[in-house]
């Protein structure tokens, strides 16, 4: 795998203008989103800013920024919806949001996912120049900026938050800062479940790069202490959350589990999905929808390979192979799993490669075509079903 550290750090400004072009771009491309979001909304007689805001995962956030935890949801089937499934970050910078600025809980969650998205471009593009260079880190951006769920990233959800956190922790990993590494992982152990892969991410570059300095260095010259204490601080919050969800809900550790129960979530190897795509299969033209599904995941499990024989950093494989693997084997909300797999950026650096080596007007035209229809998809969407 690609050796950690290779590329010396830019200084600060210039680290902000090599990344210039491609938030530039981001910004430009959710900019579109939003335009098609509020024609098609007008069009709809539907409201883009209660899209954006209050539908779906966004209320309980908002509810738990406002009153804090304890509420759920009983369903006719036994069925127990409650807001501790929800991690706490995005409702704790939602209600200081709304402490500090005349926004309300849910207009803060909005402006707290546009900066982390932002955050999260700039992550993406700073990984991706540091292990392929400035043109590839470019293109992931773009093509980040332009995946069909694309929009979510402009929603009050914590899927942008989660990004940004995941996105420079890692790139903290590949420079060698530890406790920079740890203490955003921790914070994205706050922001969702799936926290753990940036946990994992960490722990198996620092044992990894321990191991080759005891075979490089001098014993006494291999650092440790920063190390052990990145490693320790990664877990931390994911950790503290689940802890503290069992001690209120008097069931232990395992607390959280009986949470996500109550919510019909969890993992089983895919196998509630298999059977989600197999009766797809059963009339026409819903084959079809089972057919695109087939093909999606295999696309994503080709990447993934693509990855892999491409040799990227040994702490974005297993980030990315613990992101899709959590999103394609819940047992629950299959609409959700494109969604599930934003955070995945690494999966987009083998096309990030191939179209940085192509003319940029080529590069361009194609990012172009696919930025429109994305817009007009995630107007449709958010529209319609959108990311449940």
């Amino acid at each position: 795998m690609t050796d950690l550290g290779t590329r010396p750090a830019p200084p600060p400004t210039g680290a902000v203008r090599r990344a210039a072009p491609a938030l530039a771009g981001y910004v430009a491309v959710r900019a579109l989103g939003l335009v098609a979001l509020a024609l098609w909304s007008a069009a709809r007689g539907s409201s883009p800013h209660t899209l954006l805001t209050a539908r779906w995962d966004s209320l309980w956030y908002t509810r738990v920024a406002e009153l804090g935890y304890g509420y759920e949801v009983r369903l006719p089937n036994g069925d127990v919806h409650s807001d501790l499934a929800f991690f706490p970050l995005l409702p704790w910078l939602e209600r200081l949001g709304g402490a500090l600025t005349p926004l309300s809980s849910a207009d803060a969650g909005l402006l707290v996912s546009t900066l982390a998205s932002i955050t999260a471009a700039w992550g993406i593009f700073a990984v991706a120049d540091h292990v392929y260079g400035s043109r590839a880190g470019f293109c992931a951006v773009l093509l980040w900026a332009v995946l069909p769920v694309g929009i979510v990233q402009s929603m009050a959800y914590s899927e942008s938050l989660f990004t940004a956190l995941a996105a420079w922790s890692l790139y903290a990993v590949l420079r060698g800062r530890w406790v920079t590494a740890g203490v955003l992982a921790s914070l994205a152990g706050l922001t969702r479940p799936v926290g753990a892969a940036v946990v994992a991410a960490v722990w198996a570059a620092a044992i990894t790069s321990y191991v080759r300095d005891r075979r490089t260095l001098p014993a006494r010259e291999v650092p440790v202490l920063r190390r052990a204490l990145g490693m320790v601080l990664a877990p931390l919050g994911a950790a503290g959350y689940v802890l503290w969800v069992g001690r209120r809900t008097g069931k232990g550790p395992l607390g959280y589990l009986d949470v996500q129960a109550g919510w019909r979530n969890g993992f089983d190897g895919g196998y509630a999905f298999a059977r989600f795509v197999a009766g797809k299969f059963t009339a026409f033209p819903s084959a079809l929808a089972g057919a695109g599904l087939i093909i999606g995941v295999a696309l994503i499990v080709w990447l993934f390979v693509v990855c892999v024989r491409q040799r990227q950093p040994l702490p974005l494989l297993v980030y990315t192979g613990v992101v899709t693997a959590l999103a394609l084997c819940a047992s629950s909300y299959f609409g959700s799993k494109p969604r599930l797999l934003l955070p995945a950026f690494p999966l987009l650096l083998p096309l990030a490669r191939a179209l940085a080596r192509v003319r940029p007007s080529r590069s361009a035209a194609v990012l172009g075509g696919v930025a429109a229809a994305s817009a007009v998809y995630g107007a449709f969407w958010l529209n319609g079903s959108g990311p449940p």
